[in-house]
C-alpha cells in the first residue's frame, strides 16, 4: 500500500465536492537517451486527482505529461492548473454557448474555419459590457439588432486596438 504525503497534497472542497491534487516529478535525464524523437525531454510529470461529488461515486485520475522543461512539483502543478484555466474558460464555453462539441462539419478546412468564426464571436460577445452571460447576449442579440449592433460595435473596436 502506498502512502501519500499529505503535505505535497493539494484540498478543495467547494460547490458540493472534494477534490485533492496531487503533483509529482521525475527528471528524464537518465532515461531522455531512449526517446530520439524528443530530444528536447527534460521532465516526467504525474498528476493524481482525487474527486468526490455529493450523491456520486469517487473517482480518482492519473494523468501523465512529457515536458520539455525542468519543473518542479509546484511548476508543474501551476502549469497543468493553469492548462486546465484556459480549457474551463474558453473550450468549455465554447461547448456550453456556441455548442462547439455538437458541429459536424469536418470537410476541408469547414471545422477550423466554424472553429475561428465560434471564438470571433465568443470575443465579440465579451467585449459588449453588459453585465449578463454569454448566452443571454447571443439571446439578445438574435431578438434585437440594437443589441447585435452593440456586440459588433465592441468586438470590432477590441480587434482594432489589437
Amino acid at each position: 500500500m502506498q502512502t501519500i504525503d499529505t503535505k505535497k497534497l493539494l484540498l478543495n472542497k467547494q460547490h458540493g465536492r472534494l477534490e485533492a491534487r496531487s503533483y509529482h516529478v521525475l527528471s528524464a535525464k537518465e532515461i531522455s537517451a531512449n526517446f530520439p524523437e524528443w530530444p528536447n525531454l527534460k521532465t516526467l510529470g504525474m498528476a493524481m486527482s482525487y474527486r468526490q461529488v455529493k450523491g456520486k461515486e469517487p473517482s480518482l485520475e492519473y494523468r501523465y505529461y512529457i515536458i520539455s522543461a525542468k519543473l518542479d512539483e509546484k511548476s508543474f502543478g501551476e502549469a497543468v492548473r493553469s492548462h486546465w484555466a484556459v480549457e474551463n474558460n474558453l473550450h468549455w464555453v465554447l461547448d456550453a454557448s456556441l455548442k462547439e462539441d455538437n458541429c459536424q462539419i469536418y470537410k476541408d478546412n469547414g471545422a477550423e474555419n466554424w472553429a475561428i468564426l465560434r471564438q470571433t464571436s465568443l470575443n465579440m460577445l465579451r467585449a459588449e459590457p453588459t453585465k449578463v452571460s454569454i448566452p443571454t447576449k447571443q439571446k439578445r442579440a438574435w431578438m434585437k439588432t440594437s443589441f447585435l449592433e452593440k456586440v459588433l460595435r465592441a468586438g470590432l473596436a477590441q480587434m482594432s486596438k489589437k
